[in-house]
């Protein structure tokens, strides 16, 4: 058994007009430390894939196993970071993380120690020189910063991105994108992101899943992506594998977009040879 293991995951909603199947037979292993991408269409379930992991929702049919035991509610071994922040405005940076601090580790850690724990994983994304702001009187780059911190505070086993750099400017995604790197190679983050940016995925990802259009989307190809760690983006640019994988997916997109969703199992390559539409359940506010 993998540390994560999405087995044979479906699931419907009931809707005015019958059952809406959403996701149909979603098989995937996860190993810790391990990055994974989900990419598709909108409207293919990524979020619904996401939520399910995040106990948010409950499948159908199939189910989570994360370390041997059955996710079936949200916790905090399961931090999500979505594209909205979510920072409480009437508290500063160091009050956001530090709320997120004392409900998970309030009986574990004393006040010194959650002290030094929140003003670490602040440090971790380099906003510990704002630890007094409050989210109006930063950027919308520190804002998601903090949200990571957040997250990284509650030493989630799994670590869930809904599009966290989706909403940022070019310029500053790609300093987030080096901040994820540096951050999930100190700590060995085992995550799960999901992303419409192809770039993106290819220079986070060991793996990138491919999903199917929906209604009843699945997982397409499985592309694994053998690039050594760590990883220059100026350097990746004119390297032939980076552009080989990058073409594999867009490849897939561009197909997926224009012909219906051929009913087959995974692809899985290994060598170089906008909102979801589905319904949105309710948001797990980590730091609340």
């Amino acid at each position: 058994m993998s540390y994560l293991d999405i087995d044979h995951v479906s699931i419907t909603f009931p809707t005015d007009k019958g059952p809406l199947n959403v996701l149909n037979d979603v098989y995937l292993n996860v190993e810790k430390g391990e990055f994974v991408s989900l990419i598709g269409h909108s409207g293919c379930g990524k979020s619904t894939v996401l939520n399910i992991v995040a106990g948010l929702l409950r499948a159908t049919e199939g189910g989570v196993v994360l370390e041997a035991k059955e996710v079936d509610e949200p916790g905090p071994d399961r931090a999500v970071v979505f594209q909205n922040h979510s920072l409480l405005p009437w508290l500063s940076v160091y009050d956001n993380v530090r709320l997120a601090v004392d409900r998970v580790f309030k009986k574990t850690m004393s006040k010194a120690e959650r002290d030094a724990w929140t003003r670490h994983n602040l440090e971790l994304v380099h906003m510990d020189h704002a630890l007094d702001r409050r989210p109006d009187e930063i950027s919308g780059g520190m804002k998601q910063r903090v949200g990571i911190a957040r997250a990284l505070a509650m030493q989630p086993k799994v670590l869930l991105m809904d599009e966290p750099f989706g909403a940022l400017d070019s310029l500053t995604r790609t300093h987030m994108q080096d901040s994820l790197m540096e951050i999930q190679s100190q700590l060995n983050n085992t995550v799960i992101m999901i992303t419409h940016d192809v770039d993106e995925a290819v220079l986070l990802s060991d793996r990138i899943v491919m999903m199917t259009n929906g209604p009843s989307a699945t997982i397409g190809e499985i592309l694994h992506i053998d690039l050594p760690r760590p990883r220059d983006r100026l350097e990746l640019a004119e390297d032939p594998t980076y552009n080989h994988y990058r073409a594999e997916v867009v490849k897939f997109l561009h197909e997926r977009h224009e012909r219906p969703k051929a009913k087959s199992s995974p692809v899985i390559r290994s060598s170089v040879d906008d909102e979801d539409a589905e319904p949105s359940p309710r948001k797990l506010r980590v730091a609340v």
